[in-house]
């Protein structure tokens, strides 16, 4: 058995690199169907970042990957460890591409690679790519169970959040549910203002903000990491502030038309400001 994970682990670097690719296009088909469901990628359209991103950090490392390789004993020692990962990786895939689960078979994407590259290169130059192997965590579509969970309640604070506060500013305005009801105009607070999508493309922003400033205090990262949360949170918040004041200001065509759409990207620059803000606090103090 010695001998077979030996030999192994020392065939040609062409070969280890095919079979890389070969393991890397089960994922086509998984992707293709991901991307060909528009309901699950109207939750995870920011999915398509998240791979873009992850693939660049690969790439930009990529010589690491060919040209660093840890010792044969250390590979050895490491190389159980990583068959049963991979295999683990491959009972995933085959099971959550047969009974269509997207979250498995997206999901074993992460052990897959992890696996291949301890197992050819060695656990030193697997933990070098950890952040995008991590990063692709935001690629696993969520349970809608639990999406309908987590989401609901979102809406329910940041619509009466809003109400509250454009009551305190003497502004005419009421709720019931989910629905703001200012002056003449009603708005709806839709999962796209308030739900899981915004909350977790924030949150991948924000760790990807602390993987390229590199803090070397972990007790920094933790905290900035941990804060995102109610930084994601108020970010929504202050967007549908904007959005009731448009509409109520300048009409439903101008809230609910162009500036609707701007206020998107109006969201990310606002948590992005409030994390580099926080950031330079915290810095006083870790």
């Amino acid at each position: 058995m010695r001998k077979t994970l030996l030999s192994f682990n020392q065939r040609p670097s062409s070969w280890n690199i095919s079979l890389f690719i070969t393991f890397l296009s089960m994922y086509i088909p998984v992707y293709w169907d991901y991307f060909s469901d528009s309901t699950l990628l109207e939750s995870q359209s920011y999915a398509w970042l998240v791979i873009f991103i992850s693939g660049y950090l690969f790439w930009q490392e990529k010589h690491i990957f060919f040209n660093q390789n840890d010792d044969p004993e250390c590979i050895q020692k490491y190389s159980i460890i990583a068959q049963i990962t991979l295999l683990i990786g491959i009972i995933m895939y085959v099971f959550g591409r047969s009974q269509s689960i997207p979250a498995l078979s997206v999901g074993s994407q992460i052990l897959v690679i992890s696996a291949l590259i301890t197992q050819f290169r060695g656990i030193q130059t697997a933990k070098h790519f950890w952040f995008p192997l991590f990063f692709l965590i935001f690629t696993i579509p969520l349970p809608a169970q639990i999406l309908d969970a987590i989401t609901l309640p979102l809406k329910l604070a940041i619509s009466y959040t809003t109400e509250l506060i454009l009551f305190y500013a003497d502004y005419p305005i009421g709720r019931n549910g989910v629905i703001l009801q200012i002056g003449n105009y009603q708005l709806l607070v839709a999962d796209a203002c308030a739900g899981m999508k915004t909350l977790v493309s924030l949150e991948a922003m924000g760790l990807l903000y602390l993987n390229l400033v590199k803090h070397d205090s972990w007790k920094r990262n933790i905290v900035l990491g941990l804060l995102i949360i109610p930084i994601s949170f108020i970010s929504n918040l202050i967007r549908v502030i904007i959005l009731a004041l448009l509409t109520y200001h300048f009409g439903d065509h101008i809230g609910q038309g162009f500036m609707h759409k701007f206020s998107g990207l109006t969201l990310f620059l606002i948590a992005l400001s409030l994390i580099m803000a926080i950031d330079q606090f915290i810095q006083k103090r870790y």
